[in-house]
């Protein structure tokens, strides 16, 4: 557009020619400082207004909302990966994978809702359309196949393992990736064949077209309400059902408030202008509701101890277990009347009836004394299966055995 400036008269000539140039070589300087909303600097692009001006506040609050979200899902992600090491239930260590899923494709919900913020123009344009439905596709494949995973354990008391749901949820996820592909090539990518050159069709796409190629993401918002509907009866698993069954509710009743709003809801009011914004807000309220209700509660439950699993009883874990065979030998009553002692008689020395002193070592005859039972640390710790032989007396001590 060409703006036509008229110059005071009251200039001298000397002044004119210069302004004249001045305003012929800057127009676009001018132009910007002119209109530049308040917030935004001279030399912010125009399609950035929204992030910055201050005047229409919802981009603000928005991009807020979303730079929370991303990090948010940057640190739980780091503290799902960090609870690894102290899971010690297996089938819930299964349900990692799914919930990491579940988390990358938030953190893309977040980002995604900065192109709905930005004016249009022809990548923001197609980014939305592709990345919409993928993203939305990624997190509900993830709860679906979790859904499945319970209602399989509710049903035959054991669930599929971890990398078959995961094959699962990326098989979903990529036939919406096959879908928006086709339907970007179709409308946007492919010429005529005559050769002309097509306009732009990234933006100029109606409202109802959008929501129509949103069939399939629809299709398994249903699902995942409906699957963890049957592990409600598990008393075990009943709060995992529980978390993806509120999560998808309040993802429904999300998407039929958008849908409305921007299929009708904005034509009737007359300011077709919000329909940017519905989407960027049902972006981001949706995001959280996958942070609120389902992966915080999921991380919450992640390091509970395995109910099934034996715990050991006090004092286990720093003093072995002994045999029953060890305490038996150690519990075996004594016989009755029996004194044991032992007496060291190496140095004394008693005299015979003849008055001739005896030698301690007279008595010894080389024979093994088996009729002394004498228990040894090393048949305690083979754990006694039979009585041990009473070992060759030592030549220094003699033991006796008296009633």
């Amino acid at each position: 557009a060409y703006h036509f400036v008229s110059v005071p008269p009251c200039l001298s000539s000397s002044l004119r020619v210069p302004l004249l140039l001045t305003l012929l070589l800057l127009p676009g300087a001018v132009e910007a400082m002119a209109s530049a909303p308040k917030g935004c600097g001279s030399s912010v692009n125009s399609i950035y207004y929204n992030l910055c001006d201050l005047t229409t506040v919802w981009g603000v609050v928005v991009e807020a909302v979303a730079a929370a979200g991303v990090v948010t899902s940057f640190v739980l992600f780091v503290i799902l990966v960090a609870s690894l090491p102290f899971t010690t239930d297996k089938r819930r260590k299964a349900m990692v994978a799914l919930q990491a899923g579940v988390l990358i494709f938030t953190l893309g919900l977040f980002g995604l809702t900065f192109a709905f913020i930005v004016a249009r123009y022809s990548t923001s344009c197609a980014a939305r359309r592709f990345l919409f439905g993928v993203l939305f596709s990624g997190c509900l494949a993830c709860l679906m196949m979790h859904g499945l995973w319970l209602a399989l354990l509710e049903r035959r008391g054991r669930g599929p393992r971890g990398w078959v749901l995961c094959l699962g949820a990326l098989g979903l996820w990529l036939v919406e990736v096959i879908i928006n592909t086709e339907w970007l090539i179709i409308t946007v990518v492919r010429s005529p064949a005559s050769g002309v050159a097509a306009p732009d069709m990234s933006c100029s796409i109606a409202n109802q077209d959008f929501v129509m190629a949103l069939i399939y993401v629809m299709a398994l918002l249903l699902a995942v309400v409906l699957m963890p509907i049957p592990s409600l009866a598990h008393k075990r698993w009943r709060r995992d059902g529980a978390f993806i069954l509120v999560t998808g509710i309040f993802t429904l009743a999300i998407w039929i408030a958008w849908i409305v709003m921007y299929i009708q809801g904005n034509q009737v009011v007359g300011n077709s202008s919000w329909d940017d914004p519905t989407l960027a807000v049902a972006l981001a309220s949706n995001a959280w509701v996958f942070l609120f209700f389902y992966t915080i509660p999921e991380i919450c439950l992640l390091t509970q101890e395995d109910p099934d699993q034996e715990q050991p009883h006090d004092g286990d874990h720093v003093y072995p277990a002994r045999s029953l065979i060890y305490d038996n030998i150690l519990k075996e009553p004594e016989a009755p009347h029996q004194n044991m002692y032992m007496e060291n008689k190496a140095f004394s020395m008693d005299e015979s009836p003849t008055g001739r002193p005896m030698s301690p070592y007279g008595a010894y005859n080389g024979q093994v004394r088996s009729c002394v039972y004498q228990p040894t640390e090393i048949a305690l710790i083979a754990k006694g299966l039979t009585r041990v032989r009473s070992a060759h007396t030592p030549p220094r001590a003699l033991i006796y055995m008296t009633a």
